[in-house]
Parts: structure tokens; sequence; C-alpha cells
């Protein structure tokens, strides 16, 4: 009997989750599920085994791509209303035991970061950045070569980082001023609240407009592209980071890396790292997840 060289991946989501068999870093079989709800531990890993066992004969590992914070492979969620009771659960190895195979999961955006530093926009880099702006903000690093992986789970956590607060007001004044994290004030949610404002439908509406000259949605939309502009200029100046790939329903659009770009180069120039799409579209959590477990 053969042993079995292709990678199994599961990237799981409060919407949908997915699995796939993939061989030199290209997917070759597919499947996809809704997620359950409510979505407890308990539902959605029994969902997820039975979505991958099919796949799992054929696999020598498998990587998990999760959202919420993932430290030593158990997660806590970060987003409660959509992930109830996900307090420290031992993903990686529910998954790996019942499966039978060698387990590695990931936060998404780290398990994306790692896609496309090793099949998608990283690639050539050393210190490259991966963030997704679209219902939040999400993000990950690659410094000299590794995906870095903090003991707390906060491995790069921008979303959470903060900026003068605008939109999303109430919280109490510091000697700074009001602030608030950089996703109530850029990510798609945050751009479909202050789309209804301007009396649009939501955040593809206000990116619409502001691309055809409205100047009151440009106005907020250059606002979250500038914000993200100057965290990227953060991140070079402290960590040297030479190249950023934008993804996310938002980050992927022309209009909105035009305005990232110009707002980058008001800064000095050794701030200003090359930012460019990401590559892989949805499937860089799948992608990298599986290719994070095969990594050894």
């Amino acid at each position: 009997m053969s042993t079995p060289t292709s990678l199994l991946a599961l990237d799981i989501g409060g919407t949908s989750m997915r699995a796939a068999l993939m061989q030199a870093g290209q997917i070759t079989r597919r499947a996809e599920v809704r997620t359950p709800k409510p979505s407890t531990p308990d539902a959605v890993i029994a969902a997820a085994l039975e979505l991958a066992a099919p796949l799992a004969p054929d696999a020598a590992a498998v990587g998990v791509a999760c959202a919420g914070a993932v430290a030593a492979g158990r997660v806590t969620a970060t987003a409660v209303h959509t992930f109830p009771g996900w307090t420290d659960i031992p993903l990686e190895g529910q998954i790996g035991a019942v499966l039978n195979l060698p387990c590695a999961a990931l936060n998404d955006a780290r398990a994306a970061a790692w896609g496309e530093y090793a099949a998608g926009a990283g690639r050539g880099t050393g210190e490259f950045m991966f963030i997704t702006v679209s219902t939040g903000v999400g993000a990950g690093l690659v410094l000299g070569g590794r995906l870095h992986l903090a003991g707390n789970g906060l491995d790069a956590e921008l979303g959470f980082v903060s900026v003068p607060a605008v939109w999303k007001r109430g919280a109490e004044v510091s000697p700074l001023g009001e602030l608030g994290p950089l996703e109530f004030e850029t990510s798609g949610t945050a751009l479909g609240a202050q789309a209804l404002a301007l009396g649009l439908t939501d955040a593809r509406a206000l990116a619409d407009a502001a691309e055809s000259g409205d100047t009151q949605a440009d106005l907020i939309y250059r606002r979250s592209a500038a914000l993200i502009a100057w965290k990227i200029a953060d991140i070079a100046a402290l960590l040297g980071v030479t190249r950023v790939a934008l993804g996310g329903s938002v980050g992927l659009r022309a209009g909105y890396l035009d305005r990232v770009r110009g707002s980058l180069g008001q800064f000095p120039p050794r701030y200003q790292p090359e930012v460019v799409h990401a590559e892989l579209g949805a499937d860089a959590g799948l992608i990298g997840a599986g290719l994070w477990a095969g990594r050894d």
C-alpha cells in the first residue's frame, strides 16, 4: 500500500466550511458545507470531521484554518456572537485524533498569510504581511521567512490596534482623544454602516460611488484606506516588512489599493513597502493551512 502524499486542508469560517486535498500546492479535490448554527464547538467540529472524512485516507497530514485566536492548537473565539462557547477548545488535537493524521491549526488570516507567502503574492520576500479588509480586518506576518506565531494567539491582530475613533463613538476619552479598534473604522462592516448614513445600501455600493466620483462616499473610502496605510507604515518601521498583500472584499478592489498606495506615499520612502493585491483569493487560507501542515 502506497504512502499518501496529499495534504488535507480545512477552512472553518462563520458562514461556511471548506475542505480540500492538495498536491504540490495545488488543490485537486474540494468540498464545502454551511457552518452549523449555532456554531458551538461540538457542532462545528462534528461537521468539519464529516466534511473531511472522505478526503482523509488520501492525506499525509491535515492543516486547519479557523477564525479566532489560535495558540498551541487551541482556539478561543474573538467574535463570540459568531462562535459561542469557543474558549480554549483543543481543535488541533480533536481533528487530528479522529482523522488519525498529524494536524496543525492556524488562525485563518495567519493561514492566508502563509499561503500568500509560500504560493502567492509574498513569494521572494523575507518580511511579508497579508492584510484582509472584509467583514473585519485580519492580518498575518512572515518575518525572516517564518510565520510569526505568538504564545497568546495575538500574532498580527492588526484589526485590534487603536486609531482615532470617528465612526464608532462612545469609548472613554483618553489623553490621546477618542480611540477605537482599526477594524471599527476601516472594515467592510464599518463602511457598510457609513454607507447607510449616506443613503447607500452597503460597503460595495459606497465603494462603487466613491470610485465613480461621489465626494462624500470618497471621503469615507479614503479614510479607511489612509488608516490602513498608516498602520502599514508603522509595521514597516517596526519590523522591516518590504511587501504587503491586500485581500478581502474591500482590499481586493483596485480603487482601494490605489488609495492605500496614495496615502502610503505621504510617509518617508523607507516606510513605504510595496503594496500589491493578494493572488490566491478565497483559497489563500485553505492553501496556507495545507502547506503549513506539510512544511516538515
